[in-house]
């Protein structure tokens, strides 16, 4: 697994470690064969696990073209020790290449009045930092946008395949919160708000 998430990204332009691999094939974008009927309706995959309230995140990197980013709800801590988050996108990202290539990212974790910042981060081939106020982190020069609660900094680690998607695991670097940041959610299509 290890060599295909190396191979992965160094088809992506990102930097390794490693000793040079065979460019990987364009995986097909089904997570069943041709022959399979899927086991459930995509429709009813998606109304149920809707009911999962998730926090919000928006994950960006620099490359050679400027910042690149989307909006992210697949996001997770995996390890303390060492300290790994992951995060899936979909193969199909626009973004995601330009983040492999990058070899870093970071996690934005929108604060509650963010709802607008994350549908802006969630259209696809707009100039999503237009008007976005953001600084270059400090450990990888990913953007740290202005005004979230928490941010986690980070160097790719591994990539994993995950249906449609993959799954990203980040090494972290640096990360910092506000205190009295609240959590932008989303549920069953819409943001909402923690209170207690």
């Amino acid at each position: 697994m290890a060599a295909a998430a190396v191979r992965y990204l160094r088809s992506a332009g990102a930097p390794t470690a490693a000793e040079p691999y065979e460019t990987m094939p364009r995986p097909v974008l089904r997570a069943v064969g041709d022959d399979e009927r899927p086991p459930v309706d995509a429709g009813e995959f998606r109304r149920v696990l809707g009911h999962f309230a998730t926090g919000v995140t928006v994950v960006t990197a620099y490359d050679d073209d400027g910042p690149a980013g989307f909006a992210c709800q697949s996001f997770t801590s995996l390890s303390l020790d060492p300290p790994l988050v992951a995060f899936m996108v979909a193969r199909t990202s626009a973004s995601w290449p330009r983040i492999a290539r990058a070899g870093a990212f970071c996690v934005n974790v929108l604060g509650d009045h963010q709802g607008e910042l994350c549908r802006a981060f969630a259209v696809s081939g707009a100039d999503k930092f237009a008007g976005v106020t953001w600084a270059r982190s400090a450990a990888t020069g990913s953007p740290l946008l202005a005004g979230v609660p928490a941010w986690i900094d980070c160097t790719i680690q591994t990539v994993h395949t995950g249906g449609d998607h993959l799954i990203v695991v980040g090494r972290v670097e640096i990360l910092d919160a506000d205190q009295d940041g609240a959590p932008l959610l989303f549920h069953r299509g819409r943001f909402g708000r923690f209170t207690s």
